[in-house]
């Protein structure tokens, strides 16, 4: 019994002794809060201050205030918000966003170059309650005024600049009588859903990223700060899903050029000079526009002007040109300043098909892997567009899925690649397509093949549905 109290003392004591520690630990980091607080209240009442005001409209026109919006973008974005005692809570432009924002005439500190700074959010009401005036207040020592001013308030136009960009809504513009028209763009494309080959798309995104970090190092060298790249390969490899990627990779929009609705040269670059910074320009199937049997009334010297001519010098922008095949294309339509990457799409091998298995199917190994291989080193091949649309079709059943690729690879190869060859002749003899991004993985290819091709083709596919091993429902896939 002895030992038993005795227990029950130790462990009540043990308890409060944590307790006490608890305590003493809280009491200690709230003391030291308030002797550093006292510290900086004490700091601010020795130095000298100066003060200044970035009223939201200008004096003489009334007009929005820029540096104002920029201050607002920078100082709601400030981690130090965050730690504020008060802090109102609204909804963002896109779903589950929440943004973080300033209460009238409350006060939040930053720190730059070892400076300690304060914004004020000074708002002025009248009787009623009503705004009279909206103005942000800087408050910076005297003497660090003259270190500091100048490149603080480029960093707040380099800081507010990319919160702006990251919270912006993207968009899409086509070309029209001269003019852009533009609607959102929600195309849900991303590099980790590309399938092409994984060191490609890891020197691709590598460059995309130098690109963005490398304003100064263009102007020094007296360059436009801007890059362009050549996406070429046979139709449904993947170039027009890459451009909606790359643009959701950089949060830049995208001006998608219809050469087949621009007039002339002049019209070219009248739509030039309407882009924005921070854009893909886009010209699709451009070899169509420069072989000898085409019809644009664009002349290769204005297309060139358009690609690094002196109208092109907007900054931060990139373009984008894709091409079926580059052979026979005038080299100097390619040289390096035009265009500063060649990547190439090709048709589906083993590795793309069990990426796309992955993505659509949700299968990383199957009994059927290994006869696909073996498929695919007889040299049979089918575009990332065709396999993407089997798998998506049937999607329910991993293995139906995977036997109806089986199927349509033997029976291209049972004809030795003349279907395929088929497909690719007459997508380049078509009409040029639309001014639209495509989704590489969804049934766009079969609107640019001619529909007596999709009968042959459909045909062909059929007979093999009906020989051993294949099975009847890949005819119903045919109709669709």
């Amino acid at each position: 019994m002895l030992m038993f109290v005795v227990n029950l003392f130790l462990v009540c004591f043990s308890f409060i002794c944590s307790i006490f520690l608890v305590r003493l630990l809280l009491h200690r980091t709230a003391l030291i809060y308030v002797v550093r607080k006292w510290a900086e209240w004490v700091e601010d009442r020795v130095h000298v201050h100066q003060h200044f005001k970035v009223p939201e409209l200008n004096d003489s026109t009334q007009q929005e205030n820029q540096v104002y919006r920029r201050v607002s973008l920078y100082v709601n974005s400030l981690a130090s918000l965050e730690d504020s005692d008060f802090t109102t809570l609204f909804s963002g432009k896109k779903p589950n966003d929440i943004v973080l924002s300033l209460n009238d005439n409350q006060a939040i500190h930053d720190v730059f170059l070892g400076a300690r700074l304060s914004w004020v959010n000074q708002i002025e009401r009248d009787h009623q309650n009503q705004v009279l005036s909206r103005s942000f207040v800087l408050r910076i020592k005297k003497r660090d005024r003259r270190r500091i001013l100048k490149p603080y308030l480029q960093h707040i136009h380099t800081v507010s600049d990319d919160v702006e960009q990251r919270g912006k809504e993207l968009k899409i513009y086509n070309n029209s009588n001269g003019k852009w028209k533009s609607v959102p763009f929600n195309h849900p494309a991303s590099f980790d859903s590309l399938v092409i080959d994984p060191d490609v798309k890891a020197k691709i995104r590598s460059d995309l990223e130098t690109f963005l970090k490398s304003k100064q190092y263009y102007h020094k060298l007296g360059r436009v700060w801007k890059r362009s790249y050549l996406l070429y390969g046979p139709s449904g490899t993947g170039k027009s899903s890459f451009i909606a990627a790359a643009a959701n990779f950089l949060n830049y929009d995208l001006y998608n050029v219809s050469l087949s609705q621009v007039v002339d040269d002049a019209d070219l670059n009248a739509l030039l000079l309407q882009t924005t910074r921070k854009s893909i320009i886009v010209i699709e199937d451009l070899d169509r526009y420069v072989s000898e049997k085409s019809t644009a009334r664009i002349t290769s010297s204005g297309l060139m002007n358009f690609m690094d001519g002196i109208l092109n010098s907007q900054d931060e922008r990139i373009m984008m040109f894709t091409m079926n095949d580059k052979d026979g294309i005038d080299p100097a339509l390619l040289r390096p300043g035009r265009i500063d990457m060649h990547i190439y799409f090709p048709m589906c091998d083993f590795n793309s098909f069990k990426n796309l298995a992955s993505n659509y199917l949700g299968v990383k190994e199957h009994k059927l892997f290994p006869q696909v291989a073996e498929i695919f080193q007889s040299g049979a091949t089918m575009s990332p567009a065709e396999i993407s649309e089997l798998m998506l079709v049937n999607r329910s059943s991993p293995s139906r899925a995977l036997k109806s690729v089986i199927s349509a690879l033997q029976s291209n190869s049972r004809n030795g690649g003349k279907v395929a060859a088929r497909l690719s002749d007459s997508a380049a003899s078509s009409p040029a397509p639309p001014s639209v991004l495509e989704n590489a993985g969804g049934p766009a290819w079969k609107e640019a093949v001619p529909k007596e091709f999709r009968k042959l083709y459909g045909l062909l596919r059929l007979r093999s549905c009906r020989s051993p091993g294949s099975l009847d429902h890949d005819s119903e896939m045919i109709e669709r």
